[in-house]
């Protein structure tokens, strides 16, 4: 596998920042790297981030060691995060919707006008 493998951490404490991050993950192994997730607007945590250990061979044991652990006041989830690839694509149209139709009636539609 070329690409490194990256540990999923979720229900991530608001308080909790990149260097705590990577301070809980190294009680199991050196950590390369620690992100917590933050909104581009607010700069907010958005409760989850990723961890990448210097040898992945890590990752299942940081698994077994932390899920469940608290780390700020919550109990965090850690999983194998999936390869992007992987993933579902957002396609960013909200739930949906096709084009520029959102539902709803917006008058004049409730009936069909006969044109004979």
């Amino acid at each position: 596998m070329d690409q490194k493998q990256n540990l999923f951490v979720g229900s991530l404490a608001y308080a909790t920042n990149d260097d705590t991050l990577k301070a809980f993950f190294e009680q199991v192994a050196p950590v390369a790297s620690a992100r917590v997730i933050t909104d581009r607007e607010s700069g907010r945590s958005k409760g989850f981030g990723f961890v990448e250990f210097e040898d992945p061979s890590n990752n299942q044991k940081a698994v077994d060691e932390l899920n469940g652990k608290e780390l700020d006041g919550r109990a965090i989830n850690v999983s194998i995060a999936k390869p992007k690839e992987d993933r579902p694509r957002r396609d960013g149209n909200g739930g949906g919707f096709r084009g520029g139709d959102r539902g709803g009636d917006r008058g004049g539609n409730s009936f069909r006008q006969r044109s004979w």
